[in-house]
């Protein structure tokens, strides 16, 4: 069992190992960073120096936080997790974590998690990406909820964009949520019907509460 230094700045999760930052990013399928290598609760793990254009100097810009790279979803895999945001700590381990909350169900999709949420009373299969600064969702009831104002964002191979929001309510498993939320540009949009999701989770519903991560099981818990 590894224990990480756990910070949530601008919008953004952040891990320390061995004196580096780095993004934590479940909604990446591919890690990479400046140093060819990171090894977290003994697993080494190689990396490459960027992914679909993206590095860690143009990372750090978009975020608007120096750090050496990003810790996506095949690195993240091999783990699990327990994520405190207000206590400051990720919690990792390659044996199994125990969490006394309430078990939900995670589907993949190339690693990259996918939850099933309540909103307005249908559900909606979501990838949950803790580099998202917002959620999304790619319906057009997101208009019947209150306006939320208008954002910046950024997506990898795409670059910024701006986005309307609103505030959803969203319901995974026994846990209630209210998430501001986005639409996609049409071709980002698109990627995801490839996956069968109709959004994205941000790591919004990580604050407040300890949440389990178990993406080698296929469970989260709240």
């Amino acid at each position: 069992m590894t224990h990480l230094p756990l910070e949530f700045r601008d919008g953004h999760h952040f891990v320390e190992v061995q004196g580096d930052r780095w993004l934590v990013d479940t909604g990446a399928p591919s890690s990479f960073g400046t140093p060819g290598q990171v090894t977290i609760a003994g697993e080494q793990c190689s990396l490459g120096a960027s992914y679909l254009g993206l590095d860690a100097a143009t990372l750090s810009r978009m975020v608007g936080v120096p750090c050496v790279g990003l810790l996506g979803a095949d690195v993240l895999g091999r783990f699990d997790h327990l994520f405190d945001v207000e206590g400051g700590r990720l919690t990792l381990s390659t044996d199994e974590l125990a969490h006394d909350g309430q078990p939900i169900g995670l589907d993949d999709f190339l690693g990259v998690p996918i939850v099933t949420a309540r909103i307005g009373g249908r559900e909606h299969r979501l990838f949950f990406d803790t580099g998202a600064q917002v959620s999304y969702l790619e319906d057009d009831s997101i208009r019947t909820f209150p306006d939320a104002g208008r954002l910046s964002d950024f997506y990898p191979g795409f670059g910024p964009f701006e986005t309307d929001t609103f505030d959803v309510p969203l319901t995974l498993g026994p846990a209630t949520f209210t998430l501001r939320c986005g639409t996609l540009p049409d071709i980002l949009g698109m990627t995801l019907m490839v996956a069968g999701v109709r959004g994205i989770v941000g790591n919004a519903i990580l604050r407040g509460r300890t949440v389990g991560y178990f993406p080698r099981r296929g469970v989260m818990s709240f």
